[in-house]
C-alpha cells in the first residue's frame, strides 16, 4: 500500500507540472496588460514600461516561469498587483468560507443522494422512481445562480428563515454558522446531488440483477440488508468515482454560489481578481484548486481497497 501511494504521488508530479504551466500561462494568453490596466488610461509609455519592469514582465517566459516555480515550491505565491498583500495571506483569509461551504454541500448531497438512488432502483418503473429521475433532470438542468435566487427569495426574503447573503464565522457560533451556510449548500449541492443519484441508481440496478443478490433473497435476508449491506457495498466503487470526478464541479459551482451569495470565500476572491486582472491572485487560486482535485482523486483511488476486497495495490 505505502508502495501504491509513493507510486501515486509520484505522478501527480507531472500533472502538478502540466497545470502549473498553464496557471503561469494564464498572463500571457489573457487578453490585455497588467501594466496597462494597473497605470491608467493617463499613463505614459514610460510609466507602462516601468510598471512592466516592476512585475517582471519585461523578462523572458522561460526564465519567469523557472523564477515563478521556485517561488511556489517554497510556499511564496507572490503579492498581489492591486493590493500588493501576500497571495498565500489572502487565500489563508478566504479559505474558511469556502471550506465551510463545501464540507456541508459534501453531507448534504450524499446525505440525500445515495438513498434516493437507492430507493429508485428499489422501486423501478414506480412513482419514486420518476420522481427522483425527474429531480436529477432538474438537478441537472437549472443553472446553480437560478436556484441560489429562488431559494433566497422563498427562504430569505419572504419566510425569513436564513440570511439572505453573507457569511458568519463559525467562532462566533454554529447555528448562525450554518445558516449563513444551508441556502448556498443546497444551491451548490443540487448538481452534485442529481449527478450522485444517477449513477447510484443506475449501478444499483445493476447489483440488483446479480445471481448473489437472488440468493440472498432466497435464504430469506431482509430488503433493507439486500439494499444497503450486499448491494450498496458492491456498488460502491463506482459511487466513489463519481463522487471525486464531480469534486470539479463542486469547485467550479462555488466561483457562481459565493458570487450570488456574497460569501467571502475563495470564489469570489477569484471572481474580484478576474475582473481586476490580478494574475497572481488568480494563478495561486487555480493552482491550490488543483492540487486540492489531485489530492481527492488520490483518496478515491485508496477507498477503492476499502469496499472491494479484490483491488490490491
Amino acid at each position: 500500500m505505502l508502495a501504491y501511494i509513493a507510486r501515486r504521488i509520484a505522478a501527480t508530479l507531472p500533472v502538478m507540472a502540466v497545470v502549473a504551466l498553464l496557471v503561469f500561462s494564464l498572463l500571457y494568453i489573457a487578453p490585455g496588460d497588467p501594466a496597462v490596466i494597473i497605470a491608467g488610461d493617463q499613463a505614459s509609455p514610460a510609466d507602462i514600461e516601468r510598471i512592466r519592469a516592476s512585475l517582471g514582465l519585461d523578462r523572458p517566459f522561460l526564465v519567469r516561469f523557472a523564477s515563478w516555480v521556485w517561488d511556489v515550491l517554497r510556499g511564496d505565491l507572490g503579492n498581489s498587483i492591486f493590493t500588493n498583500l501576500p497571495v498565500t495571506k489572502m487565500i489563508g483569509q478566504r479559505i474558511e468560507p469556502t471550506l465551510s461551504l463545501m464540507v456541508i454541500t459534501l453531507i448534504i448531497s450524499l446525505t440525500f443522494a445515495i438513498p434516493l438512488g437507492v430507493v429508485a432502483a428499489w422501486k423501478q418503473g414506480s412513482w419514486i422512481d420518476r420522481f427522483a429521475m425527474i429531480l436529477s433532470t432538474i438537478g441537472f438542468s437549472v443553472p446553480v445562480f437560478v436556484v441560489g435566487y429562488l431559494l433566497a427569495y422563498v427562504f430569505a426574503l419572504q419566510l425569513d428563515w436564513v440570511p439572505v447573503q453573507g457569511y458568519t464565522p463559525l467562532s462566533e457560533g454554529i447555528m448562525p454558522w450554518f445558516l449563513n451556510l444551508i441556502l448556498p449548500a443546497i444551491a451548490l449541492g443540487l448538481i452534485y446531488m442529481a449527478l450522485i443519484a444517477r449513477i447510484t441508481r443506475a449501478t444499483m440496478l445493476e447489483v440488483l440483477s446479480q445471481d448473489y443478490i437472488r440468493t440472498a433473497r432466497a435464504k430469506g435476508v431482509g430488503q433493507r440488508a439486500i439494499l444497503f449491506v450486499h448491494a450498496l457495498k458492491n456498488a460502491a466503487v463506482p459511487i466513489i468515482t463519481i463522487v471525486g470526478i464531480g469534486f470539479a464541479a463542486l469547485i467550479g459551482g462555488a466561483v457562481v454560489t459565493e458570487s450570488v451569495f456574497a460569501i467571502p470565500g475563495l470564489g469570489r476572491l477569484t471572481v474580484d481578481a478576474i475582473l481586476r486582472r490580478d494574475y497572481p491572485v488568480i494563478q495561486g487560486v487555480v493552482l491550490m484548486f488543483s492540487f486540492v482535485y489531485v489530492l481527492v482523486n488520490l483518496a478515491v483511488d485508496l477507498l477503492y481497497t476499502l469496499f472491494d476486497p479484490r483491488i490490491r495495490y
